[in-house]
């Protein structure tokens, strides 16, 4: 591996003596363009192949040598504009057998645009890859014209269903509390995008069945809790409010009826106050705003005092957040890379155990955090 670049910042490690601790942001690929999502291919341990979307619409295998491989062939059109582009990427739980890669992206369509997923099973060669039998699974309903707040985080849950975070468009934030659209909610799928029997709007009257929970602004962060299975996310706030969410099916998250944040411009009151019967509360939130994106918990024993800990990236903030944890309560807040400079949209945590994290910009790179 030859680093790129190296940033040296001081940190506190939590334990029974805190001490100073040097951690090392080390560029290992760079050169994209505003990247978005990153997914580990299963020989990574060995060849150190991922895949990295890119806004624009293009995807790519990439290694931690730093080598790039060409767009890859096989993508549906991805209505690139504003917020939208190419967003998130994962694997197919059994990935080394089906081969199926799942993506969300910005649609064009009646209406204007909304997010959908799609996935496609990928032949590769070295760097070079195409996506064949590629099928849209999912679309968000309506398309709405704006360029703004399309979420989308992908996750897999341990039962084989995929999650699917969704924005409410900014033009569109009171549907967020509306059944009968997916703006401002997160849904529920089979990997074949079916809906699941169990899923808990299943048969109302007027409710879209894919939804799992509602009332959410802008959702960029989503991760399992590695003990308990459940998802987690986070979503932004307007100004202030951002906030860190176990997210659970039914549940309504408040947005915009309540939230800590306030209106652009004026900082006038949104909706009816921080608490309402019925509705969320966050575990944690920011004001003012961060504007968190990508999100992970760590399992591994790599950085001492860390494991178990929770890490969410920061566009506005630039900066990487480290959250420690008592089951749902947050004991402390740690920010990391603070002289980085950088928008981080993306944090993961590798099959090697690093947090690799991606930073938005034209110059867009893969950094592995190390010890």
């Amino acid at each position: 591996m030859n680093p790129i670049r190296r940033l040296v910042v001081a940190c506190l490690i939590a334990g029974t003596a805190a001490a100073a601790q040097a951690v090392e942001a080390i560029a290992l690929v760079r050169g994209l363009s505003h990247p978005w999502g990153l997914a580990f291919l299963p020989d990574f341990e060995r060849d150190g192949r991922m895949l990295v979307t890119e806004r624009d619409g293009r995807m790519r295998v990439v290694n931690v040598r730093g080598e790039r491989g060409a767009p890859i062939a096989g993508l549906p059109p991805v209505d690139a504009r504003g917020q939208g582009g190419l967003l998130d990427v994962v694997l197919h739980p059994q990935f080394e057998r089906n081969r199926w890669v799942y993506w969300s992206y910005s649609e064009a369509g009646e209406g204007g645009n909304s997010t959908a997923v799609a996935r496609g099973k990928l032949e590769l060669d070295g760097l070079q890859a195409r996506l064949a039998e590629v099928q849209v699974v999912f679309r968000q309903v309506p398309k709405v014209s704006s360029t703004a707040h399309f979420g989308s985080r992908l996750v897999f849950a341990r039962d084989g269903r995929l999650f699917i975070t969704l924005g409410d468009r900014f033009s569109r934030r009171h549907d967020a509390q509306s059944l009968a659209n997916h703006l401002g909610k997160v849904v529920r799928v089979e990997a074949d995008g079916r809906v699941p029997a169990d899923n808990p709007f299943v048969g109302r009257a007027g409710a879209r069945p894919e939804i799992w929970s509602l009332g959410h602004r802008n959702v960029q962060g989503a991760a399992l809790h590695p003990v308990t299975g459940e998802l987690w996310t986070h979503e932004h706030g307007p100004q202030g409010g951002d906030e860190v969410n176990p997210t659970e099916a039914g549940r309504n998250y408040g947005w915009p009826v309540i939230t800590y944040g306030a209106e652009y411009v004026t900082g006038w009151k949104i909706g009816e106050g921080t608490a309402k019967a019925g509705m969320e509360q966050p575990v944690t939130h920011w004001v003012p705003s961060i504007a968190p994106s990508g999100m992970a918990f760590l399992t591994s024993d790599r950085y001492p005092g860390w494991k178990g800990d929770l890490f969410v990236g920061a566009l506005r903030a630039q900066l990487l957040v480290r959250l420690k944890l008592d089951g749902r309560r947050v004991l402390s807040e740690e920010r990391l890379l603070q002289d980085l400079g950088q928008r981080i949209r993306d944090v993961r945590q590798g099959p090697d155990g690093w947090l690799y994290l991606l930073t938005d910009s034209d110059d867009g790179q893969v950094l592995r955090l190390a010890p």
